[in-house]
């Protein structure tokens, strides 16, 4: 089993940056595929970016996000990152950590491809 925390969340104006993160327990997560994903009010959950563990860490995001967001990961800390710049209203969604067990390593962008879950950080962007 593993279990995932993130933190990081808040609010932050047009603009600004947030840095969100994403604790593992339970199991290390140095061989999942890790991802974070967002869900805005009356919207689907959707993907945000992805990192497996392969060398190099292979990063994977939204086309909307590139460039704005990256994510990283310190697997001897067993944790994830989000670092988000240039926040914009449309950002406002509950971000949430997950992972990925497939062997290959594959950074799969679908929701039900992600066996673990956290249990969400609020991030709120005001104009």
């Amino acid at each position: 089993q593993v279990q995932l925390v993130e933190s990081g969340g808040g609010l932050v104006q047009a603009g600004g940056s947030l840095r969100l993160s994403c604790a593992a327990s339970g199991r290390t997560v140095s061989r999942y595929v890790m991802g974070w994903f967002r869900q805005a009010p009356g919207k689907e959950r959707e993907f945000v970016a992805a990192i497996n563990w392969r060398s190099g860490a292979n990063t994977y995001y939204a086309d909307s996000l590139k460039g704005r967001f990256t994510i990283s990961r310190d697997s001897a800390k067993n944790a994830v990152y989000l670092q988000m710049n240039s926040l914009k209203p449309e950002d406002t969604a509950v971000y949430y950590c997950a992972a990925d067990g497939n062997i290959l390593g594959t950074i799969r962008t679908a929701v039900h491809e992600y066996a673990y879950w956290g249990q969400g950080t609020q991030v709120t962007v005001s104009s």
